[in-house]
């Protein structure tokens, strides 16, 4: 189809929009991203199963239900991709690891239903990070995505929602779903050029989907633009199909906030110590962005933490390890079974962590949460950039060390952030902005993204040679 090709990938609100003008169909939007996976994927390797046979039977019927007027809402008829930690019934949930290759998942988790019910084709299973425990997306046994914005030199894609992440930015989906314990949606967002949403913890059920941490896990969106990453959110939320149309036509709604700019709002900055944390590519983008938001009529100010961001990621980390550990220490303690190393050494961390270690971090957290909150009074959000450096090469990751420095402490506190694309570095690999805002503040973090997004140009797209 000439509508997705190697230089321009459809986004969900034109493919929406399409349907409703009789300009496209179903069936035509899903064979031609088949074809794309079929074509990219031997390259890309985002996929851990594709489900053709089954895509095309459900656009085909969608083909017919958008034929006799019979449209759920925006998601209808949207191809898109689940991490393989999500259980769909009856098909294999690896959770990114050979022990689990075999795995039939006993039921549909109520995320994976709400999208299927929202009319959303699911196209396959996107790989994942071993247990979704690590930043940079690289999994030695399962394979580690390409990031599509560099076709000669293997570079992470972000983690652990890795596959996600390299198949939306290499417009094989729409948009896919992926999960953030300490940066798994913005980190693969900001490598790879997307729009992501971590969501305030609670806001999106995590039951039918394989644990990391039960504090911090959070399910959320990937896709190309904000209004696309609201439309995801919201089939997400379960919210009816109807009503999102009625506020996207009307501007009524959640989208009216998309619409209102940022004149007015007080945005924190990174104080000297954090922007020390950056390469010199990244914070020449920040710089650039806060300027643009500046003249917008955002006025900002600088922010500093009780604890250095370090610290914090740290501290989160610790809560990660301890709570993976118990879900699945006990596979690691095993040397027979075919585990990534490089997850088994993080994993094993989780062995130390004592009861009074455990508790010393929930109550630090609840405790560093509120004396956070206070110093944001006064302040409507806070802007960072959402990873230090551009998506380095695979074999030079320093396993060791987590990338989300700007990422984890927004998990740690239970708050919500959007990662938005803001241009292309030197290498001409993605920088994004993190826009982080207090729990349940979606809407004030989506409608800086939105009004960010406004002052850019249309954002490039990898090219796929």
């Amino acid at each position: 189809m000439r509508f997705l090709d190697d230089t321009r990938y459809p986004s969900l609100v034109e493919i929406t929009d399409g349907y409703v003008s009789g300009s496209l169909r179903p069936s035509d939007v899903v064979k031609a991203h088949l074809d794309r996976i079929e074509r990219w994927d031997p390259v890309i390797g985002a996929f851990q199963a594709v489900y053709a046979e089954e895509a095309m039977a459900q656009a085909e019927a969608a083909d017919r239900m958008l034929a006799t007027g019979a449209r759920l809402g925006p998601f209808h008829g949207i191809p898109f991709g689940l991490k393989d930690i999500c259980d769909v019934e009856g098909r294999v949930t690896t959770g990114g690891s050979m022990v689990f290759k075999d795995r039939i998942s006993p039921t549909t988790g109520p995320l994976a239903r709400r999208l299927f019910d929202a009319g959303g084709i699911m196209l396959g299973k996107t790989k994942t990070v071993e247990f979704a425990l690590g930043g940079w997306g690289t999994n030695q046994k399962m394979g580690t995505p390409r990031n599509p914005w560099d076709m000669n030199v293997h570079r992470v894609p972000g983690g652990s929602s890795s596959g996600t992440a390299a198949g939306t930015a290499a417009g094989m989906i729409v948009c896919g779903v992926g999960t953030d314990t300490g940066g798994s949606v913005r980190l693969p967002a900001g490598y790879c050029g997307l729009v992501g949403l971590k969501v305030t913890e609670g806001q999106l059920p995590t039951e039918g989907i394989l644990p990391l941490s039960d504090t911090l896990d959070t399910p959320g969106p990937l896709a190309r633009s904000v209004e696309d990453t609201l439309l995801m959110y919201l089939a997400m939320k379960g919210a009816e199909g109807w009503h999102v149309e009625r506020d996207r036509r009307q501007g009524t709604g959640t989208f009216a906030a998309l619409q209102r700019g940022v004149r007015g709002l007080r945005l924190g900055v990174l104080d000297a110590d954090e922007r020390s944390a950056c390469s010199g590519d990244v914070l020449h983008a920040y710089d650039a962005a806060l300027d643009k938001l500046r003249h917008a009529g955002a006025e900002l100010v600088v922010f500093s933490a009780a604890q250095p961001y370090a610290d914090l990621t740290s501290s989160c980390g610790l809560l990660i390890v301890a709570e993976g550990y118990f879900h699945r220490g006990h596979l690691y303690e095993q040397d027979d079974l075919p585990l990534d190393e490089d997850v088994r050494l993080r994993m094993l961390m989780g062995r130390d962590v004592t009861a009074v270690d455990y508790i010393r971090l929930l109550k630090d957290r609840v405790a560093g949460r509120d004396e956070y909150l206070r110093r944001m009074t006064g302040l409507d959000a806070l802007l960072t950039p959402t990873m230090a450096t551009t998506a380095p090469p695979v074999d030079t990751v320093d396993q060791s060390v987590a990338p989300g420095h700007f990422t984890r402490h927004v998990n740690y506190f239970g708050m919500c952030a959007l990662s938005v694309p803001s241009g292309l570095a030197s290498d001409g690999l993605p920088t994004s902005l993190q826009v982080i805002a207090r729990p349940n503040d979606e809407i004030t973090a989506l409608r800086i993204g939105a009004a960010y997004e406004a002052l850019q140009p249309s954002p490039p797209v990898p090219t796929l040679s």
